[in-house]
C-alpha cells in the first residue's frame, strides 16, 4: 500500500504477436519514455493508438489504452448492465478449450474498470474461447437490424440468433481492435462517434477519429473515405489486403445455419396459441380499491392515462419539477419516484428517438440463455417479444405455455400489512427463494405477479421485487436462464416501464392500467366520443412504447435489449443496505429509507382502500405532484411564494421582492431538496471585503439561461435582456430567434439585444444580421426537455 490506496499488478499485453504500449502520458513523451519506438531496427505491420484524456474515470496506468484487443473513443452506457450479464452467464458458461481451467478466469469483467476496460474484458475472453475476432465484434456491437426488412435474412439470422446469446454493449463508440494478424474498427449502430480512413498508393492505411492525423500528399491518396453506422472495416495482414464489410459478414454468417435454426426454434407471441383468460374483468368496487392499494390519483388519471389512450403519446411536462423529494416528502410514495435516471453527460452526443426509430428496437426475448461459448441450435430456443408493454390475453399465452423447451411459474409479490416491515423482508426472501428453486428446476419464465390483494395482503412494490429477484439471480449465477415478467397493477406511466425494465423485467403487464383504461373510456370523461376501448388501448401501448424510446435516447442507448438491466438510475435517499440487496451498484450518495419506511408507505396506501370500520374515502387522491393541491404535494413555487412575487411586481417593491425570495429560498426549499438542506460550514476568519472584487465586477460575469420566446413572453424576454446589459453581463436569446428592432438602444439608452445568440437545430429565427448582432454564439445540439 502506498497512501492508503492499494496497487495491484497489472498486464497490459502477454500476446506474442503484439506489444502494448501504456502509460499516463501525452503524445509527445511517447518516444523518451519507450525508446525503443524510435529504433530503425524495430518494424510493425501496424499501430494502433489511442492519445486522449479520460472522460469517465480518473487517469490510471490500468486504464490507459490500448488495452489488449481495444482502443476505444466513446461511452458504453450499458457496461453496468453488460458487467451483471456477463457475472450471470458464469452459471451456464463451459469450454472444451478451457476445461477445468475456465472458472480460474472469473469474473471475466473486472469491476470498478473504465467502460472500454470492461468491453475489452469481455472481447479478449470471446476470441480467446474460440470465436474470430471480427465476429466477436459484432456479436457484441451488431448493426441496426430488428427493422431492415431490406437486409439479407441469413444476415439478420445471425444478429438474431446472437442476441440469444449476448445483448448488445451499446452507446456512442468507435472501436479499432487488432490481435496482431488483423486489424479493424466498427462504429456504433447510430454512427454517433467519427471514424474517417485514407488508403494511399504505396500501401498505408490510415484511421483515425479525425482527419489530418498525419500529412499525406494528396497524389498519393488512392481512397478517402469514412466508417458508416454499424460496419465493419477489416485488413487482414496475413493476407495483404482490406477485406469488405460484406465479405466480413458472409465469412461469419457461412460458419451455421443460423436462418435455419431461428426459423426453426424462435417464436413470438403470435405464435402461441390463445388462452380464456384467467382473471375476470373487476367491477367498479374492486377497481377503485385496487387503485386505492396502487397509490393512483387523479392527476395519474387526468394528466398521465388519458392523453395516452387518447393521443398515443407519452403526455408533455415542463422542463423541471419543483416537487418535494420523495425522501423528503411527507406523503406516501411510490418507489418509482426515489430514483432518477442518470445521463451521460460527458460526451454523449444527442439521440433522436423519432428521426433515429430505423436503428433503435424494441425487441426483447424470453427464456434461457444458452452456454456462450458454443453455438449450437439449441440457443435458438427462445421467445421474441416485439414491445415490453403485454396484454392480459398474451400473458396468458405466457402463463399456460406448452411449448417444448419453455415453462413458465407465477410467484406472488404480496406481503402480510399486519407484519409491516418483518413481514416485508420475509416475503423477499420467500420470493427470492422460490425463483431461485424454480430456475434450478428448469422454470425459464418468471412472472411476478402482485395480483390477489386482500383486506390482510398488501402488494410488495414491484420494482423492489424485480430488483430483489433479478439480483438474487445474478449473484446465483442463475439469472440468464430465466426471463422476467411483472404482472403489476402498479406500472402505469413511462417512467414505471423504465426503471422495471432496467432493473431487469422482459415484459410488464400492467393489468390496473388496462382496466383503467376501460373505464376512462366507458366514463368519456377524458376522452372524446368515439374511442374504443380496443382503440385506446393500442394508443397506450404505443405511448409507452414512444415515451421508453425517448428515455433511451436520453442516455445513448438504442435498444431495450441493452437497457434491460442496465440499471442506469440513482437512487436519492434510499438506504445503502436496501440499494446493496436489491439494485446493488446503483449509485445512493444519499441514504435514507429502509425497508420499514417502504413498507409503512404500502400500508398507508393499503388502509385507503380497506379502511375497515374507520373513514372509507369516496374518491381517489386528488393527487397534487403536477399541480399544486391544498392536501397534495409540497412545491417550491406554491400560493404564498407566487402571491408574494406578484405583489412585488404589482408594487415595484424590492422589500416586497425579499419577501418573496425569502419564501422561495427558505422552508419551500428546505422542505423540497437536498440542496436546501446545505449550510455553510465556518472555515475562520471571513476575507476582508476590500480584497473581494466590488459586485459592479461580478456581475458582469452572470448569463441566463437559454429561453425563447415560446418558453416565457416577449416583456420577459426584453427585460432579461435588459437588465443583463444594464449589468455588463449576457443574456441569451434561446432558440427563437429575435427581432431585429432590439439591435438599436431605446430611447433612454436601455438596449433589449441579447448578447449571446443561440443557434439550434432547426435554425428557427436565424439570419446573418441576427449572428453578427451577437458578442457570442452558442450552437444547441438537443436539450433534454426536447
Amino acid at each position: 500500500e502506498e497512501h492508503g490506496t492499494q496497487h495491484f499488478f497489472y498486464v497490459p499485453s502477454l500476446s506474442s504477436r503484439t506489444l502494448v504500449y501504456t502509460g499516463m502520458l501525452i503524445s509527445r513523451q511517447i518516444r523518451s519514455f519507450f525508446p525503443d519506438v524510435t529504433d530503425p531496427d524495430f518494424t510493425s505491420a501496424l499501430c494502433l493508438v489511442h492519445s486522449r484524456y479520460s472522460t469517465n474515470t480518473l487517469g490510471a496506468w490500468d486504464l490507459a489504452h490500448p488495452f489488449r484487443y481495444l482502443a476505444h473513443n466513446g461511452e458504453i452506457n450499458t457496461v453496468e448492465g453488460n458487467q451483471n450479464w456477463m457475472h450471470a452467464r458464469e452459471g451456464t458458461m463451459a469450454s472444451t478449450l478451457l476445461g477445468d481451467d475456465l472458472p480460474k478466469l472469473y469474473p471475466i469483467v473486472r469491476a470498478d474498470a473504465s467502460d472500454s476496460s470492461r468491453f475489452d474484458n469481455a472481447l479478449e475472453f470471446l476470441v480467446l474461447a474460440g470465436r474470430e475476432l471480427p465476429e466477436a465484434v459484432l456479436m457484441m456491437v451488431p448493426e441496426a437490424w430488428e427493422n431492415r426488412d431490406d437486409m439479407d435474412p441469413d444476415l439478420r439470422a445471425f444478429y438474431e440468433y446472437n442476441s440469444f446469446l449476448m445483448e448488445p454493449w451499446d452507446g456512442p463508440a468507435s472501436l479499432a481492435f487488432t490481435d496482431g494478424r488483423m486489424i479493424g474498427a466498427v462504429l456504433d449502430r447510430n454512427g454517433l462517434r467519427p471514424s474517417r480512413y485514407v488508403v494511399t498508393k504505396d500501401g498505408f492505411v490510415v484511421m483515425a477519429s479525425e482527419v489530418g492525423v498525419l500529412d499525406i500528399p494528396p497524389q498519393n491518396v488512392l481512397v478517402k473515405e469514412r466508417l458508416h453506422p454499424g460496419k465493419i472495416f477489416f485488413i487482414d495482414l496475413e493476407e495483404g489486403r482490406i477485406v469488405g464489410d460484406e465479405e466480413v459478414k458472409r465469412r461469419c454468417v457461412d460458419r451455421r445455419p443460423y436462418r435455419e435454426w431461428v426459423e426453426r426454434h424462435r417464436r413470438t407471441l403470435r405464435d402461441l396459441p390463445p388462452v380464456a383468460p384467467r382473471h375476470e374483468s373487476s367491477s367498479p368496487e374492486q377497481r377503485f380499491a385496487l387503485q386505492q392499494t396502487f397509490g393512483y390519483t387523479n392527476e395519474d388519471l387526468r394528466i398521465l392515462l388519458a392523453p395516452m389512450i387518447v393521443n398515443a403519446k407519452w403526455p408533455i411536462g415542463s422542463m423541471g419539477e419543483d416537487a418535494a423529494l420523495a425522501c423528503l416528502s411527507d406523503r406516501p410514495q411510490m418507489l418509482y419516484r426515489y430514483f432518477k435516471q442518470r445521463f451521460a453527460q460527458v460526451s454523449n452526443p444527442a439521440m433522436d428517438s423519432i428521426n433515429e426509430r430505423p436503428v433503435m428496437a424494441l425487441y426483447s426475448t424470453l427464456g434461457s440463455e444458452g452456454n456462450l461459448l458454443e453455438q449450437i441450435e439449441e440457443h435458438a430456443r427462445m421467445i421474441r417479444l416485439e414491445h415490453p408493454v403485454i396484454s392480459d390475453a398474451e400473458l396468458e399465452k405466457l402463463r399456460c405455455i406448452e411449448e417444448e423447451g419453455f415453462e413458465s411459474r407465477t410467484l406472488s409479490c404480496l406481503f402480510k400489512v399486519s407484519e409491516g416491515c418483518e413481514g416485508l423482508v420475509a416475503a423477499l426472501d420467500r420470493l427470492c427463494d422460490e425463483a431461485e428453486v424454480a430456475v434450478r428446476n428448469g422454470v425459464n419464465i418468471l412472472i411476478l405477479s402482485d395480483r390477489g390483494v386482500a383486506p390482510d395482503l398488501a402488494p410488495i412494490p414491484m420494482l423492489l421485487a424485480t430488483g430483489a429477484v433479478h439480483h438474487h439471480l445474478i449473484r446465483q449465477t442463475l439469472r440468464t436462464r430465466c426471463g422476467i415478467v411483472c404482472e403489476t397493477g402498479e406500472a402505469r406511466e413511462v417512467a414505471h416501464m423504465a426503471l422495471l425494465v432496467g432493473y431487469g423485467a422482459a415484459a410488464i403487464n400492467p393489468y390496473l392500467a388496462l382496466q383503467t383504461i376501460e373505464e376512462l373510456v366507458g366514463d368519456g370523461a377524458f376522452t372524446p366520443e368515439g374511442l374504443g376501448v380496443d382503440e385506446a388501448i393500442a394508443n397506450y401501448v404505443k405511448a409507452c412504447d414512444k415515451g421508453l424510446l425517448k428515455t433511451f435516447a436520453k442516455m445513448g442507448i438504442s435498444t431495450l435489449q441493452s437497457y434491460r438491466g442496465a440499471q442506469i438510475f440513482e437512487a436519492i435517499g434510499l438506504d445503502r443496505g436496501l440499494v446493496e440487496r436489491c439494485f446493488r451498484g446503483t449509485p445512493s450518495r444519499v441514504s435514507g429509507v429502509g425497508f420499514d419506511v417502504i413498507a409503512r408507505e404500502s400500508a398507508l396506501r393499503h388502509a385507503r382502500a380497506f379502511p375497515g370500520d374507520h373513514f372509507a374515502y369516496p374518491e381517489l387522491d386528488p393527487g397534487g405532484l403536477y399541480q399544486w393541491r391544498a392536501r397534495g404535494e409540497r412545491h417550491t413555487f406554491n400560493p404564498d411564494t407566487v402571491s408574494k412575487l406578484q405583489i412585488a411586481l404589482q408594487r415595484r417593491s424590492y422589500e416586497d421582492y425579499k419577501q418573496f425570495s425569502k419564501a422561495a429560498d427558505g422552508e419551500a426549499e428546505t422542505a423540497c431538496t437536498l440542496r436546501g438542506l446545505f449550510r455553510f460550514a465556518p472555515t475562520g476568519e471571513p476575507v476582508p471585503i476590500d480584497e473581494v472584487e466590488p459586485t459592479s465586477e461580478i456581475v458582469k460575469r452572470f448569463c441566463t439561461g437559454a429561453m425563447s420566446y415560446g418558453s416565457i413572453s416577449l416583456e420577459a424576454h426584453q427585460t432579461l435582456a435588459v437588465a443583463m446589459n444594464r449589468l455588463g453581463g449576457k443574456s441569451n436569446s434561446g432558440e427563437g430567434g429575435e427581432d431585429a428592432d432590439r439591435y438599436e438602444p431605446a430611447a433612454n439608452g436601455d438596449l433589449r439585444r441579447s448578447a449571446i445568440k443561440q443557434v439550434a437545430s432547426g435554425r428557427f429565427g436565424v439570419t446573418s444580421w441576427y449572428l453578427v448582432n451577437s458578442d457570442e454564439m452558442q450552437i444547441k445540439v438537443a436539450q433534454g426537455a426536447k
